[in-house]
């Protein structure tokens, strides 16, 4: 460990909550914490966290809207409308949290009293079932996502409070210096006028961007000096180089005789007051003749730089960028179109066919990730995009500015002045503002389609640590010392013997074996005889370990085979030696299992740690049979310093997350699921694998978890949850926020024991609740019988627990004065009946659906009527060839499906063979039977019947006719580029230095599924394949070349 890691460690401060504060802070004071929950309400009220609360309005989710101070807004607003969030729970959490230093899980198990509007499920709008009267149902594990994403603004305010105290300071340091410059009066009150804006506006600012707007604004009028600029800063954009050269040539002066200032022109679109504008009695003209000079020579071009200087102002003016932002973002619109590259490119199966052709889509309407996919179509040149406001819209705009910045004066001097100012509206609106508004809405567009897409892959990810182990069909182990299963995993690898592992209840290998020949289907005697052999050792392993279940990894169709194989060996088993055949084998399972979490855990270094000296096999083997009777502790042994779980491809889309944002959802989705869930110390302890969750419980992160497991390590068992302090050092903080998810029980090496292990440290009851339930257990107990002993009135609790089932709660909480702990008394007592009941979701095996996908390794996506792929002829019949597909499911190609003149063939053999490749689409897919029908006929081909996309926007509109002078330019650039390419030194059997029509007439005899490469007209980064798919179509594949320098 490094020194720092050392200090985070030492420091009693929940490990997390360290590295969080590092970088933010932590809030100031109690008014500081008062004014960050209306903020952070504001926040939720106004749609910032979409998946909260939807606002049903046609602006959703508008910045502007979304940032609007809770003073400003009309008492309803205020009020939140209907969402079921106290501002004053937002209090009590951030008080909890950063006063008092207590974790997200803590505060979800122990502190649900206090604030408990954050602890509902919004999305169902539904309070926790915690009461055992109104619902006798187990709880469910629950994802307290308000509070991760109220830690999340928490988060963004200390950021922008940061920012602004850091930018508050600048700013004064710089006005001093550039009033120490300046000499003229008149200019000096200017700047003065303009640093009180620029702070009033500082103090304001409720967002980022809007900070954003503030720093423009001061960097226009106070620019930092030329001298001691690095050269590879960035330059200043030249706009605003102009603006000072303009302002160094006293253009100012003019700039501000046109009326309004850019300050008093935003509060008038603020609807602040304003006194009348009064004209000047001189003509624009008149007045600037007073100030040509050699830069400027005629009037003419004074008014246009003292313009230019007046327009640049009302762009950087924060309360004028507001305003316009939110039209902007309330109006604006997206259409997308296909470039020539895209129309051939994205088919119905691309993934970007949902978003080819968008017409008119206003930006509050996309609400996933579809904005992310528009933009990489956009890179990769497949579409062309388009942001604009509708031209209503910008007029109606316009003459809002024109309504506050022009007068009213009816006189020819009146009338010129306001052509002048009209002028700079245009300059200012369609120059600066408008452009700049469309970087802001993608900005905006993909900061929500990247919300929405982490909170997608979080749920995934909680769908599947959620999950429970693996249990008995006919037997309930959910109170039982060794509730895992044994498990005999099975996992095969091309070239390598089909390996089986046999797991004891702790997840440990008991046994190996290794089977090169058990699925052998040579009909020579000598492989039969091998294969009959591996079938008396398989038996024989059973018998020997008598497993619970059988898992197979799905990796490919060769495993339904191997299934049967193993039900023949169970039926063998049965039939034979029934006596050998305990009862625990009754109705053993053999289940499906995915291979892709246990073929990471056998390529990462965890295993080589966990298991060495065992092959990679054995490993994945290993990690299968794990998951499957701890699915929580599994994924979190991928959640080390390398990050193997990263690797881990759960969701379509997760490509467009960073490896920081993905791991975030990670750390939230493993701290609600490992904390709900608990951890048996001891049982760690006994079996290193087990202690993965740790890192996760409340308080704790990779460091403390790590010196805390060396030191339980070291003392083989613990015996009351008191040792974590006494004996193990952890100080106060740490010991308050973890205890309650430790679970101390006769469990590993205790188990053996003779000393006394309290029962209430077997269950989720924290230690400052002790005395209640032992209170409520001695009144429980009393009632039945006699006796005072409180581990007597304890066991009696958990021994009867029907006394506690219909205990009145709310009565005696109320008896007892406790109203504000019932929540508390109802997990009190859930735990009395039965300590750590597992909450998680129940394992159920794979549906005829998921077993198909999860065996050919397609997903719906992939595999889909209509789709076109490849399929290899393995045997042709005469009216019909079985053929087989690239995941290896069977296809079926009937004669009349071959071709549309079937009708002439005699049989199908006449036209193909074994091993022909042919271009097919699928027309139907029987899942049951792991087949696809096939059809290669021509007009089927060309014909788009099976491609419909499926849950088309409802902006989707296709329109052809814009493409065609496109396509034609395009055509002839291509055309042009085909006869210049630059030949290329390569040696290879399938390469040609040739042009694309040269390469289509070279494959022009030749059968479908031919293929030649050949040089690209881009450049000797690329080569080009082409392909004939059937007589006269063919493709072009760009192929990128990389791993070299050219």
């Amino acid at each position: 460990m490094t020194e720092k890691d050392n200090q985070i460690r030492e420091i009693d401060i929940p490990e997390r909550m360290q590295i969080f504060e590092e970088s933010t802070g932590s809030p100031i004071d109690e008014s500081s914490i008062e004014e960050e929950s209306h903020w952070i309400r504001n926040q939720l009220v106004n749609g910032m966290v979409p998946w909260i609360w939807k606002r049903n309005t046609e602006a959703m989710g508008t910045p502007e809207a979304m940032q609007t101070p809770e003073s400003t807004r009309n008492p309803q607003e205020r009020d939140g409308g209907s969402l079921p969030i106290d501002r004053v729970d937002i209090l009590r959490f951030l008080e909890l949290h950063h006063v008092q230093k207590l974790d997200i899980p803590f505060i979800a198990m122990y502190r649900k009293e206090e604030c408990p509007s954050l602890l509902k499920d919004l999305e169902l709008l539904e309070a926790n079932d915690d009461n055992w009267e109104k619902n006798e149902k187990k709880p469910t594990l629950k994802w307290h996502k308000v509070l991760w994403e109220i830690q999340d603004l928490d988060r963004k305010w200390l950021l922008l409070q940061k920012r602004k105290s850091a930018l508050n300071s600048y700013y004064s340091k710089r006005f001093e210096e550039e009033s120490h410059r300046i000499y003229d009066e008149t200019r000096l009150a200017l700047n003065q006028q303009l640093f009180e804006s620029v702070m009033r506006s500082l103090k304001a600012a409720e967002s980022e961007r809007e900070v954003d707007d503030v720093d423009s604004k001061f960097n226009l009028h106070f620019p930092p000096g030329e001298t001691g600029v690095d050269e590879g800063q960035y330059k200043r954009p030249k706009r605003k180089s102009l603006y000072s050269d303009y302002s160094k040539a006293g253009l100012w002066e003019v700039a501000n005789k046109f009326g309004y200032s850019s300050e008093q022109f935003g509060l008038q679109l603020s609807i602040v007051p304003m006194d009348e504008l009064e004209d000047p009695k001189e003509t624009p003209e008149e007045m600037a003749s007073n100030f040509t000079c050699k830069l400027f020579e005629t009037p003419q071009t004074v008014l246009k730089g003292a313009r230019h200087m007046a327009a640049v102002e009302i762009s950087c003016e924060p309360s004028v960028r507001k305003h316009v932002r939110c039209n902007f973002m309330e109006h604006a619109v997206i259409s997308t179109c296909p470039t020539a590259e895209g129309n051939v490119a994205i088919d119905s199966f691309h993934q970007f066919a949902g978003v080819k052709w968008l017409r008119e889509k206003p930006l509050s309407k996309f609400e996933d990730a579809q904005w992310l996919l528009i933009q990489k179509a956009e890179e990769e040149k497949l579409l062309q995009v388009t942001i604009k406001m509708p031209e209503k819209d910008l007029d109606r705009l316009l003459n809002d500015f024109n309504s506050y910045y022009l007068s009213y004066g009816v006189s020819r001097s009146a009338q010129l002045w306001n052509e002048q100012r009209k002028l700079i509206l245009q300059d200012a609106l369609f120059g600066f503002l408008i452009p700049s508004m469309e970087k802001a809405a993608r900005s905006l567009l993909t900061s929500r389609a990247n919300n929405w897409l982490r909170m997608e892959y979080g749920k995934v990810l909680w769908n599947k640590a959620s999950v429970g182990p693996y249990h008995l069909k006919d037997n309930d182990l959910s109170s039982d010392d060794e509730a895992a299963p044994r498990v005999m995993a099975c996992c095969c690898s091309p070239g390598k013997p089909t390996t089986f592992v046999m797991l004891d209840s702790s997840g440990e290998v008991i046994d190996v074996l290794h089977s090169g020949s058990l699925t052998l289907r040579s009909q020579n005697v000598n492989d039969q005889q091998r294969k009959k052999n591996d079938e008396e050792r398989v038996l024989k392993f059973m018998t020997d370990h008598q497993p619970h279940v059988v898992i197979l990894g799905a990796a490919n169709l060769s495993r339904t085979r191997l299934k049967e194989d193993i039900y023949e060996i169970i039926y063998k088993m049965v039939e034979e030696n029934p006596r050998d055949v305990g009862h625990e084998m009754d109705g053993l399972s053999i289940v499906y299992g995915d291979e892709s979490l246990p073929c990471l855990y056998e390529a990462s270094r965890i295993s080589s740690d966990q298991l060495p000296g065992q092959s990679g096999i054995v490993k994945r083997a290993v990690a299968l049979g794990r998951h499957l009777q701890n699915p929580l502790a599994m994924i979190a042994t991928l959640c080390g310093p390398v990050r193997d779980i990263l690797s881990w491809k759960i969701s379509p889309l997760e490509s467009f997350l960073t490896p920081d944002e993905k791991y975030w959802m990670v750390e939230q989705v493993m701290v609600d699921a490992t904390n709900q869930v608990g951890l048996d110390i001891n049982l760690a302890v006994s079996h290193e694998w087990l202690f993965a969750p740790l890192q996760f419980i409340s308080g704790l992160g990779p460091r403390k978890a790590a010196s805390l497991q060396r030191s339980l390590v070291r003392d083989g068992a613990i015996y009351t949850r008191k040792d974590f302090v006494t004996t193990h050092g952890l100080g106060k903080i740490f010991f308050v926020n973890a205890v309650g998810f430790l679970r101390v029980r006769r469990s590993g090496l205790a188990a053996s024991s003779s000393q006394f292990i309290d029962l209430l440290d077997d269950t989720r009851i924290h230690p400052e609740s002790y005395g209640l339930a032992q209170e409520l257990a001695k009144v429980v107990y009393d009632a039945d019988g006699p006796g005072d002993a409180l581990e007597m009135a304890i066991e009696h609790a958990r021994d009867r627990p029907t006394y506690l089932k219909h205990f009145d709660i709310d009565d005696y909480a109320k008896s007892k004065k406790f109203e504000n702990k019932r929540e508390t008394f109802h997990d009190i007592r859930r735990e009395l009946i039965q300590g750590f009941q597992d909450w998680r979701k129940q394992y159920e095996e794979p549906s005829q659906d998921e077993e198909f996908y999860l065996i050919s390794g397609e997903t719906e996506e992939t595999l889909a009527e209509g789709r076109i792929v490849q399929a290899t002829v393995r045997r042709v019949q005469p009216q019909k060839a079985i053929c087989v597909l690239e995941s290896g499911l069977t296809g079926m190609l009937m004669k009349e499906d071959y071709t549309d003149d079937w009708r002439d063939i005699s049989e199908l053999s006449d036209r193909l063979h074994e091993g022909d490749i042919l271009s097919c689409k699928i027309k139907s897919i029987q899942k049951n039977r792991c087949q696809v029908f096939l059809v290669c006929r021509e007009s089927e081909m060309r014909s788009h019947r099976l491609q419909n996309i499926c849950n088309l926007d409802t902006f989707y509109h296709e329109d052809q006719s814009s493409l065609q002078s496109k396509q034609d330019k395009a055509c002839k650039e291509k055309e042009l580029a085909k006869r210049h390419f630059k030949p290329r030194m390569i040696v290879h059997p399938r390469f040609q230095n040739i042009t694309a029509d040269e390469a289509m007439e070279f494959l022009s005899d030749k059968d479908p599924g031919e293929s030649i490469i050949r040089s690209s007209s881009r450049g000797p980064s690329y080569l080009t394949l082409t392909l004939k798919v059937y007589h006269g179509v063919y493709a072009h594949k760009e192929i990128v070349e990389g791993g070299k320098d050219h």
